[in-house]
C-alpha cells in the first residue's frame, strides 16, 4: 500500500504557485484581485460585469450518500475531480465553502480536502483565512446588542422580550453556550433575559453571504432579517432596528469571493460557509456566477447527502439565482454502504469496526437502496446523475463491480473508482471523462414544488419524495408558526429543512432507507433575509460541543514555530 503523509505534511511540503499567477490563468488581472498575502486574494465583484459576455461553463455539484460520522470524502472527490478534469486539458475551477473553526478543533476536520487531493494554503483556510466568518460573527452580534439595547432604553419598537429569537454567534464549539441567562449584574447591563449562542455559520447572516448577488442585494436582506414581535404580534426587523446598515459595512469585504488553488495548481473559490442540516449548506452564488465566466467546468459541492445540500442548491439557490447545473457527482463509500446494509456502528473519533473493512456483498447490496434513493433524489431535477466511489485500499474488486451494477441499475450514468486521496488527479481521470461526458447530456432541470403551494404542502412533498416518509405529524407549536407564516404572507418561501445529516429520516439511527414513518415537524421558523423557511425535525443543536479527545488536543507548533496535529 502506497504511504501518504498527513494531510498537513503534504500541504507543508507543497510549493504553492503566487496566486496572482493562478489569478492570471484563469483570466485575472492584478486589478481584478486584491491580494491577502502571497498566496491568497478576494477577487473583485465588478469582475461579473467585466466578463459578462462571455458564454458561461458548465456547472456540476458534488453530493453523498447518507454519510457515516466520519464523512466520505465529498471535499476529496470534489477537488479530486477538478484535478482530474486539469489532467484531461479541461479549463476547471472549483468553488467550495470555507470551512469553520468549530469543526476543525473537534472531531470532523476541516474542509480542504485530504491527502493529494486539497487545496492550499490548508493551515490558513481552516483557520481565520481572509476574516470572512469573523465578520459573519461581528455583524450578527452587532445586532444581537441592538436589539437588547433597544429593549432596555425605552423599548421604542415595542419589542416583547419573550419573542426574541436572535441569538449571539461564535466560531467555537461551546456547549456551556447554548442556554444563557444575559442581563445579569443590574439594570444598567439590560434587562435578563433567556437566550444562547449558535455556531457563527449557523447565522443568517451567513446563509445572507452565500445567497446575495451583489453588495445591495446583501443590504435588502440584512435588513428583512425578522429577529422578534412586538407585543402587537408584528414582526421586528434588522431595518427597524437601524441595523442593516452598519451591518453590511462590517461584511463589505466578505462579500468578495476568496481565491486560492488546489495541489496541482487549479483555482479554488472559496466563499461563504453555511450549514447544511440548518441552513442550505453551499458556497456563494457569487462564487458560482463568477467561476462559470472564467472556465469550461465548475465543480461545486453540497453539504452532506443529496436529502440536505443538494436539495437545497437545487430548492433554494438555483431558485434565488437561476444557476442551472449540467452534472450531478453522488460520492460513496464501500465502507459507508456496508453499514447502510446493517454491519458496524461508526462513532466519530473511534476506529472503524473491523467488519465494515471486510468483503460483505449481502451487506453492500442491501446497503445500495440508499445509494438508488439518492440517485432517484438527484433525478427529480433532471440532471445526469453519475456516482464516484471512494476507493479504499480494503475494498475488493468484487465489491466495486456490484456498487457499478446497483448504480446502473438505479439509473446513474456509471459510477467509477477514484484514489485521488493517494493519487490526486490521476486517480479520477476516468471519472472526470464521464462527467464531461453527461454534461453534453441534455437536462430538463426543474424544480421539486413551486412557489405558490402552502408550506405543508411543500413540506409533505420534501417528506414524502425525499425523506421516504409515509407522511408529515406536525406538533402544535409547528402548527401555529405555519399559521402565522402563512397570514404574514410568508407562505411562497422555499423550504430548508433543519435535519439529521446522519439519516435520509429525522433520526440519526435509522439507516439504509428508512420507511413506513412519518416525519414530525416540531417547529418552523423564518430566515426572511436569507429567503427560505426553516422546518425543524428532530433535535437539532445550532451549537456543538466538543467531545473528550476534541482535535484541539493535537494541534500545537514545533521547535521551528510550525503547525502541527492539524489533520
Amino acid at each position: 500500500m502506497k504511504h501518504v503523509p498527513s494531510d498537513l505534511e503534504i500541504a507543508q511540503a507543497h510549493q504553492m504557485l503566487p496566486i496572482s499567477e493562478v489569478a492570471a490563468g484563469i483570466g485575472l488581472g492584478e486589478d481584478d484581485i486584491d491580494l491577502y498575502g502571497k498566496y491568497k486574494a478576494k477577487i473583485k465583484l465588478d469582475v461579473l460585469h467585466k466578463f459578462q459576455d462571455r458564454p458561461q461553463g458548465k456547472l456540476i455539484d458534488v453530493t453523498a450518500i447518507t454519510p457515516t460520522p466520519l464523512g466520505e470524502g465529498k471535499t476529496v472527490t470534489t477537488i479530486g475531480l477538478t484535478q482530474g478534469l486539469g489532467k484531461i486539458g479541461k479549463r476547471v475551477i472549483t468553488t467550495l465553502r470555507q470551512p469553520s473553526m468549530g469543526p476543525v478543533f473537534g472531531i470532523k476536520g476541516g474542509a480542504a480536502g485530504g491527502g493529494y487531493a486539497q487545496v492550499v494554503p490548508m493551515e490558513d483556510i481552516n483557520i481565520h483565512f481572509t476574516g470572512d466568518i469573523h465578520a459573519v460573527q461581528a455583524a450578527n452580534n452587532l445586532l444581537a446588542a441592538m436589539i437588547d439595547t433597544s429593549i432596555l432604553l425605552g423599548n421604542p419598537l415595542n419589542i416583547d422580550p419573550m419573542t426574541v429569537m436572535w441569538n449571539r454567534v461564535l466560531d467555537t464549539n461551546d456547549r456551556a453556550l447554548r442556554d444563557i441567562v444575559i442581563g445579569l449584574g443590574g439594570k444598567e447591563n439590560g434587562y435578563p433575559r433567556q437566550t444562547g449562542f449558535d455556531m457563527a455559520v449557523a447565522s443568517e447572516v451567513m446563509a445572507i453571504l452565500a445567497l446575495a448577488e451583489n453588495l445591495h442585494d446583501l443590504r435588502r436582506r440584512l435588513g428583512r432579517i425578522v429577529v422578534a414581535y412586538t407585543y402587537e404580534g408584528k414582526p421586528v426587523t434588522a431595518e427597524d432596528l437601524k441595523a442593516a446598515g452598519a451591518m453590511t459595512v462590517i461584511m463589505k469585504e466578505a462579500l468578495k469571493p476568496n481565491l486560492v488553488q488546489t495541489l496541482e495548481g487549479q483555482a479554488c473559490i472559496m466563499h461563504a460557509g453555511p450549514f447544511a442540516n440548518i441552513a442550505h449548506g453551499n458556497n456563494s452564488v457569487l462564487a458560482d456566477k463568477i467561476a462559470l465566466r472564467l472556465a469550461d467546468y465548475v465543480v461545486t459541492e453540497s453539504g452532506f447527502g443529496s436529502d440536505l445540500g443538494m436539495e437545497k442548491f437545487m430548492n433554494i439557490k438555483c431558485r434565488q439565482s437561476g444557476l442551472r447545473p449540467s452534472c450531478v457527482v453522488i460520492t460513496c463509500t464501500i465502507r459507508a454502504l456496508k453499514m447502510h446494509g446493517g454491519l458496524g456502528h461508526v462513532v466519530a473519533g473511534k476506529p472503524l469496526p473491523a467488519e465494515l473493512t471486510r468483503e460483505n456483498l449481502p451487506a453492500l447490496a442491501q446497503g445500495c437502496a440508499n445509494l438508488a434513493h439518492h440517485i432517484k433524489v438527484a433525478g427529480y431535477f433532471g440532471v445526469p446523475v453519475v456516482v464516484s466511489i471512494n476507493r479504499f485500499s480494503t475494498d475488493t474488486d468484487a465489491e466495486v463491480a456490484l456498487v457499478r451494477q446497483k448504480a446502473l441499475e438505479a439509473g446513474a450514468l456509471g459510477a467509477y473508482p477514484i484514489t485521488v486521496w493517494a493519487d490526486g488527479g490521476e486517480g479520477a481521470v476516468e471519472l472526470a471523462e464521464a462527467v464531461v461526458a453527461a454534461c453534453e447530456k441534455p437536462a430538463d432541470f426543474q424544480l421539486l414544488y413551486p412557489d405558490h403551494l402552502s408550506i405543508k404542502e411543500k413540506i409533505e412533498i420534501l417528506a414524502t419524495k425525499v425523506y421516504n416518509a409515509d407522511g408529515v405529524i406536525y406538533e402544535p407549536l409547528a402548527e401555529r408558526k405555519i399559521k402565522q407564516f402563512e397570514e404574514l404572507g410568508l407562505g411562497r418561501l422555499p423550504i430548508c429543512m433543519a435535519k439529521t445529516h446522519l439519516s435520509v429520516s429525522h433520526d440519526p439511527a435509522r439507516k439504509g432507507l428508512p420507511h413506513n414513518y412519518l416525519f414530525p415537524i416540531r417547529d418552523i421558523r423564518a430566515s426572511v433575509g436569507a429567503g427560505f423557511l426553516y422546518p425543524l425535525a428532530g433535535a437539532m443543536r445550532t451549537m456543538p460541543g466538543l467531545g473528550s479527545k476534541p482535535a484541539a488536543h493535537q494541534v500545537d507548533i514545533d521547535e521551528q514555530g510550525r503547525t502541527v496535529g492539524l489533520f
